[in-house]
């Protein structure tokens, strides 16, 4: 499959949470799962999958990312280095793009992995996209968009507070 195919299978609704074997509260608050990782089950085996295909020759460091969107598509990117390190691109580059080509659309969850060539799938663990990614997430980001970090599921606004958009173009 090419990088700019969408994945053709779907992930179930997340808003439920799934059953993790650990509580998946709802934080009253933000209104998201509390559980590390409730409802991204799915999103994490491709993010993982997705890193496997990195080309990493330099920092060897592979990452993978997976968003659903808001009509059920996932789509995913993994990141590509170039020796002229300024046009390296993120994984969450080749996801923005997959998406776009895929027919567009809004993300609603999102979820990144990343580690060392060496990891098997499963070690790779859940790592926060960088601020110009946050910035590109948001662009493209459903309300309720739903971000899976180290320290558990987090709002667009938690991740990218005060962010910088198209209507800030026209003040």
């Amino acid at each position: 499959m090419s990088m700019s195919e969408s994945v053709e299978h779907e992930v179930p609704d997340t808003d439920t949470g799934s059953d993790t074997g650990t509580d998946t509260g709802t934080d009253t608050d933000t209104g998201t799962d509390t559980a590390p990782d409730a409802g991204f089950e799915d999103l994490l085996a491709v993010a993982r999958e997705i890193a496997e295909r990195a080309y990493t020759p330099y920092s060897h460091f592979r990452v993978g990312a997976a968003g659903l969107t808001e009509d059920g598509r996932v789509a995913r990117g993994c990141n590509v280095e170039n020796a002229g390190y300024g046009v390296t691109l993120c994984a969450e580059c080749g996801l923005i793009s997959e998406l776009i080509a895929g027919g567009g659309g809004r993300l609603r969850r999102f979820v990144c992995v990343g580690g060392g060539e060496r990891l098997t799938r499963e070690e790779r663990g859940v790592v926060m996209p960088c601020g110009r990614c946050r910035q590109l997430l948001s662009e493209h980001a459903a309300p309720d968009l739903v971000i899976l970090t180290p320290a558990g599921p987090r709002t667009m606004a938690e991740v990218l507070p005060q962010a910088f958009g198209p209507a800030d173009l026209h003040p």
